[in-house]
């Protein structure tokens, strides 16, 4: 099976980001596009918490959903809150994202046991 492409796994991520941008500015005193660290430090949260919950509990995230794709474990079920967890901290971090296998698995994939595959 070929891994997704580069374009279709950072337009799931850009989705994925306003989504947490606006969130946190719905929620609190987030501006749009945040204004300081502090509230990118805010929106990070909101990023990592909204991503690690549909990543973990169904395998998709919205993003994900609209590029046609699905996250999932060795098992091809949702990888859980836990593993989510870990992966979308490491992804927020965009060094171990931009490092990758043959098989385009990125560092956080490796971490979590998860893989991206076309839904």
């Amino acid at each position: 099976m070929k891994p997704p492409s580069f374009v279709r796994r950072f337009g799931a991520l850009l989705v994925d980001w306003f989504i947490a941008v606006f969130s946190a500015a719905l929620f609190t005193d987030v501006a749009v596009p945040p204004a300081n660290p502090r509230q990118e430090l805010i929106a990070t949260g909101f990023f990592v918490v909204e991503v690690a919950l549909l990543t973990g509990l169904l395998g998709v995230t919205i993003g994900k959903r609209l590029f046609g794709l699905r996250v999932e474990g060795p098992d091809g079920r949702p990888i859980g809150i836990l593993r989510a967890l870990v992966r979308t901290v490491l992804l927020s971090l965009v060094i171990p994202a931009l490092i990758m296998n043959e098989y385009k698995r990125g560092l956080h994939d490796l971490a979590a046991g998860s893989r991206v595959i076309r839904a």
